[in-house]
C-alpha cells in the first residue's frame, strides 16, 4: 500500500508541493497548506520567499569555533549565571561545599547536578515572576564526592540519587534581568527518592510489584531525567532516560532475560554501581525495580505538595525527551524519541480532547490513549538530503501482531515492553533518536538522530533517514504530518541538515549536507529548541576533541537556523568538556536559558566561576542581547 494513500491532499496542496531543497518554504508560505503531492511551486517565488525568511530570522554574526573554557556568543550579548549545581534552594539552606563533603540530606535541597532538559512558567498576569522546571540527568562521581571514586556506602548512593531528578525554581526580573528566587515557596527538589505514584493502563501490573510495593502503584524516585515536554494545561513532562545504567546484581554471573537484554541492564552495572549498597537496585534482590523506570513522569510546577505520576500510557524506554502537539479534533499528541542506537520514534495520541478552559480537567489526560510507533521508507536516495514517506503503526495488544504468539498478554506488557512491541511491527531502526519539536509556525515535527557508529552493521542497514554508514556525525530529520493533522496516519519526512566536516572531509560523504559549511560545522545534534519566531536552535553533545573527524569543530555548541532556508549559524560556543543542553526562552523573547552540563567532565574546566583549583559545576545560563532586543533577530 502507497504510505501516503490516506489523507489523499486537497487541491490547495497539489497547488503548493514541495521540491527537494524546499521542504519547508511551502509550509510558510501557505500555513496549512502542505507538501504531499503536486506541482511545485515556482523556482522564482520558492526563492524570494526564502530570501526574505532569511533575511528577518537570522540576525546576528556566526562565531567562529573555540576551544576556550567560556561562552563565545556573537558581538552584542553577554551571559550571567541564573543557578549551578548545589545552590541552596531554602534562603538557610546548605551551602555548596566545594570538598565534597556535603550530605544527601543537603544535596536533597539543592539544586540538582548536570541540568538538562528545562520549560518555563510564567506566572499568570506577571511578566516578571515564572517558574522553571529543570532535569538534573546525573552526576559527575569525581567532583560529587571527596574520594572521587565510586560510592563506598549507602549513604553516598543518597547522595548521588539526591542529586538527579528535578529541580522546580521561581525566577524573577528585575533590572531587565532575570534571577534565582532564593527561598520561594515553590523551589522544590524531586529526585531518586521522591514518592511518585502510577498511572495508566501499566499501574497496579505484577511486573511492578515489590516486596515495598505490592501493589505496583507508587514508587520511588525519577532519576537519570533527560529532556523534557511542557503541556498546554500547564504541567512538566520529564523524561527517564539511562535508567538500566543503575541496575546491576550482586550475582555476577546472573543470566537475563529476552527483555531485560533489551533494555540494557548488565550485572556489572555501568559506572553508577548503586546496586552494590542499595538492594532496591539489585537485580538478584529486585528484578521487578527495573520496570518501575523509564517512563515520563508529569509534574505540577505550581504545586509544591502535588505528587508526580508516571504516565505509563505514554510508553517504557529510554526516553529523550517529550514535544507536545494537537490533532485537528483537539486531541493531546506527544512525540518521544528513544535514545540508543537502532531504537525507534514513537507518536502518542489521546484518547480524550485538551480541555482549553480548565486545565485541572486535563490532569490524567495522558493516562487513556494509543501509542504509535514510526515506519519509514528508503526515500528518494537523494545523496545531499532525502526526503521519503512513512507511517505511524500503532502498537495496541490484538492488532499488528502484538499478541500471545508473540510474547504478549495485555496491553500493560506491551507499554513495559514497547521496545519489544515496536519490533514486532518492524518499526524502522534509528540513529539514536534525541530531542524532537513541533514548529510554532507550520507544525512540521523535527528530531536529532545524534549518531550511530554501529549504523551498516547486521539489522541496522543505511538507508531512508539514516543515510550512511558508521554514522559518527548525526543528522537532523523532520516530518510533516499528512493534512497537517498530527492525528494522521503517515507523513512525509526529510533531512534536514546532515551534519559533518567539510574541512576534513570534502567531497565525501563525511562533508555532510549542502547546508554545511567549514564555518558552521558541527557534529551529534543533540537539544533542539523554536522560538517563537519560529528560528530552529540546535544544540550539541558530541566529540570535542578537535581533531581527526572532528577536527575544527571545538568545544560543544549551540546553532540557529532557518527552516525555510536551511542555513544555520553558529550562535554559541560553550566551555571546556561540557554538552550544551536544555533551552528555554523568557516569555518576550529577550532573554534565552540554556543549560551548560558537566563543564571539565576530565577534570579540565573551572566553569562557570573560575576560581583557583575551584570545581566546575553544570549550571543554567542566561543570555541577553546588550541592547535589550529580541534574542537572534
Amino acid at each position: 500500500m502507497n504510505l501516503l494513500e490516506e489523507n489523499q491532499p486537497t487541491d490547495l496542496e497539489q497547488m503548493v508541493g514541495l521540491s527537494r531543497r524546499g521542504f519547508i518554504s511551502a509550509g510558510a508560505l501557505c500555513g496549512a497548506a502542505m507538501f504531499l503531492g503536486g506541482n511545485l511551486l515556482s523556482r522564482s517565488v520558492m526563492a524570494a520567499s526564502v530570501s526574505a525568511a532569511s533575511g528577518q530570522l537570522l540576525g546576528f554574526d556566526s562565531v567562529a569555533a573555540a576551544t576556550r573554557d567560556t561562552l563565545t556568543l556573537p558581538p552584542g550579548y553577554t551571559s550571567s549565571v541564573l543557578i549551578s549545581w548545589g545552590q541552596p534552594l531554602a534562603k538557610n539552606g546548605p551551602a555548596f561545599d566545594p570538598s565534597g563533603n556535603g550530605t544527601a540530606k543537603a544535596q536533597e535541597v539543592q539544586f540538582g547536578d548536570n541540568n538538562d532538559g528545562m520549560s518555563l512558567f510564567p506566572f499568570p498576569g506577571d511578566d516578571n515572576r515564572a517558574l522553571m522546571a529543570i532535569n538534573n540527568e546525573y552526576t559527575n562521581y569525581r567532583y560529587l564526592y571527596p574520594h572521587g571514586g565510586q560510592p563506598q556506602s549507602l549513604e553516598d548512593v543518597r547522595k548521588a540519587q539526591a542529586s538527579e531528578g528535578v529541580s522546580v525554581i521561581e525566577i524573577q526580573r528585575k533590572d531587565d534581568q532575570w534571577h534565582f528566587v532564593q527561598g520561594s515557596s515553590y523551589n522544590r527538589r524531586i529526585h531518586g527518592n521522591t514518592p511518585i505514584k502510577f498511572g495508566g493502563p501499566a499501574a497496579g501490573h505484577p511486573w511492578l510489584q515489590t516486596q515495598a510495593d505490592k501493589q505496583g502503584r507508587k514508587v520511588l524516585g525519577t532519576f537519570q531525567n533527560c529532556a523534557n515536554g511542557k503541556t498546554p494545561w500547564g504541567t512538566y513532562l520529564t523524561c527517564e532516560e539511562n535508567f538500566t545504567d543503575c541496575f546491576g546484581s550482586s550475582h555476577t554471573e546472573q543470566k537475563f532475560d529476552a527483555a531485560q537484554k533489551r533494555y540494557g541492564v548488565v550485572a556489572t552495572s555501568k559506572e553508577i554501581n548503586w546496586h552494590a549498597h542499595d538492594p532496591r537496585f539489585d537485580m538478584a534482590l529486585n528484578p521487578n525495580e527495573l520496570n518501575r523506570h523509564g517512563w515520563v513522569v508529569e509534574i505540577d510546577p505550581f504545586d509544591p505538595q502535588s505528587t508526580p505520576v508516571k504516565r505509563t500510557a505514554l510508553g517504557r524506554f529510554k526516553h529523550e525527551n517529550a514535544a507536545l502537539a494537537e490533532t485537528r479534533d483537539g486531541r493531546a499528541v506527544v512525540y518521544m524519541g528513544d535514545d540508543e542506537r537502532g531504537e525507534f520514534i514513537y507518536k502518542f495520541i489521546s484518547r480524550d480532547k485538551i480541555d482549553h478552559k480548565h486545565p485541572k480537567a486535563n490532569r490524567d489526560l495522558l493516562d487513556h490513549g494509543t501509542l504509535y510507533v514510526a515506519r519509514f521508507d528508503n526515500g528518494d536516495g537523494n545523496p545531499d538530503r532525502p526526503k521519503g514517506s512513512g507511517e505511524w503503526v500503532e502498537l495496541t495488544f490484538g492488532k499488528n501482531g502484538i499478541d500471545a504468539g508473540n510474547g504478549f498478554t495485555s496491553q500493560a506488557e506491551v507499554l513495559i515492553h514497547a521496545r519489544l512491541a515496536a519490533s514486532v511491527v518492524k518499526a524502522t531502526r534509528m540513529d539514536r533518536p534525541e530531542w524532537i519539536v513541533v514548529s510554532p509556525i507550520d507544525g512540521q515535527v523535527y528530531c536529532t538522530l545524534t549518531n550511530n557508529s554501529k549504523r551498516g552493521e547486521e539489522g541496522m542497514p543505511a538507508g531512508g533517514p539514516n543515510p550512511r554508514e558508521k554514522n559518527v556525525y548525526g543528522q537532523i530529520l523532520r516530518w510533516q504530518a499528512a493534512g497537517n493533522d498530527h492525528g494522521a496516519h503517515t507523513f512525509g519526512w526529510d533531512l534536514f541538515v546532515v551534519a559533518g566536516n567539510p574541512a576534513a572531509h570534502p567531497g565525501t560523504a563525511k562533508a555532510g549536507s549542502s547546508n554545511i559549511t567549514a564555518q558552521n560545522m558541527f557534529n551529534s545534534p543533540d537539544g533542539l529548541g523554536f522560538d517563537k519566531a519560529g528560528r530552529l536552535w540546535i544544540l550539541s553533545d558530541g566529540d570535542y576533541s578537535n581533531a581527526g573527524d572532528f577536527a575544527g569543530m571545538g568545544n560543544n555548541q549551540m546553532l540557529c537556523a532557518d527552516p525555510a532556508s536551511g542555513e544555520i549559524r553558529r550562535f554559541m560556543v560553550g566551555p571546556v568538556g561540557c554538552e550544551v543542553t536544555g533551552i528555554s526562552f523568557s516569555p518576550d523573547q529577550k532573554t534565552l536559558f540554556v543549560g551548560i552540563q558537566h563543564p571539565g567532565e576530565a577534570g579540565n574546566s573551572t566553569f562557570p566561576e573560575h576560581l583557583p583549583n575551584g570545581k566546575p559545576r553544570s549550571s543554567v545560563m542566561a543570555i541577553r542581547r546588550d541592547d535589550g532586543g529580541i534574542i537572534g533577530a
